[in-house]
C-alpha cells in the first residue's frame, strides 16, 4: 500500500511539472507569436513614406525657357522680337521642338509681331548638338515674298534656332536638302549660319 501512494504521488508530481512545463512553452509561444506578428507593421509604414516620394524628386528642373522670334517694325526696317515660351523639356532637343513649333504656327494674339514663314510651313526634323543646330523644313517655307520676306523668315529661324546657344552654327534644309537658294529673286545663303552673319550679310 505504501509503495502504491508513493508511486501515485511521484505520477502525480509529473503531471504537475510537465503541465507546469507546458503553460511555461504555451506562454512562450504566444509571446513570441504577439511579438513577431506586429514586426511587420512597424516597418510598413517607413515603405509608404518612402515610395511616394519618389516621383516628385524627378519633376523640378525639367522647364526651360526658349524665345520664338517675331518680325516687328522699327523706323524704315524691321527689328526681330523675342517671345518667352517656357516648355517642358526632358529631352534634349525637345525645348527647341516646342519653340519652332509655335514659330510655325504663326504670332499667338495680333499684337505681338509679324510673321514672313509662309503657313503650312513644316518642321521634318531638327537636331542639335556640338554646338550646331540642324533644321529641316518642308518645301512651303521657300514659297512667296520678295527678298525682304525671305530675309526676314531666315532670321527668324536662326534667332529662334539659337534661343538657347546664341553663338550655335545654324544649318537650313528644305525636305532634307541643304538651301542655297531661296526664293524668285535668288537670295543665297551661306551656310552655316550664325547671328552675327546674318547681321552682317542679310540687314534687315
Amino acid at each position: 500500500m505504501k509503495d502504491q501512494q508513493g508511486s501515485n504521488r511521484i505520477s502525480s508530481g509529473v503531471i504537475a511539472a510537465v503541465s507546469a512545463a507546458v503553460i511555461a512553452v504555451g506562454g512562450g509561444v504566444a509571446w513570441f507569436t504577439s511579438h513577431s506578428s506586429n514586426t511587420p507593421t512597424a516597418s510598413s509604414p517607413s515603405e509608404r513614406i518612402v515610395q511616394p516620394a519618389q516621383p516628385s524628386t524627378k519633376q523640378p528642373g525639367n522647364e526651360k525657357t526658349a524665345n520664338v522670334y517675331w518680325l516687328t517694325p522699327k523706323d524704315k526696317n524691321v527689328a526681330l522680337v523675342p517671345q518667352p515660351v517656357k516648355v517642358a523639356s526632358v529631352l534634349p532637343n525637345q525645348a527647341l521642338e516646342a519653340a519652332f513649333q509655335s514659330l510655325l504656327a504663326g504670332p499667338p494674339t495680333p499684337g505681338t509681331g509679324s510673321t514672313t514663314i509662309p503657313k503650312g510651313t513644316k518642321l521634318l526634323g531638327l537636331k542639335s548638338e556640338n554646338d550646331e543646330v540642324h533644321v529641316n523644313l518642308s518645301e512651303d517655307f521657300t514659297s512667296g515674298g520678295g527678298s525682304t520676306s525671305m530675309m526676314g523668315r531666315v532670321g527668324q529661324v536662326v534667332y529662334t534656332a539659337t534661343t538657347l546657344n546664341p553663338k550655335a552654327k545654324v544649318y537650313i534644309d528644305v525636305n532634307g536638302k541643304p538651301l542655297d537658294v531661296l526664293g524668285g529673286e535668288g537670295l543665297e545663303l551661306e551656310q552655316p549660319l550664325t547671328r552675327e552673319s546674318f547681321q552682317k550679310n542679310y540687314p534687315l
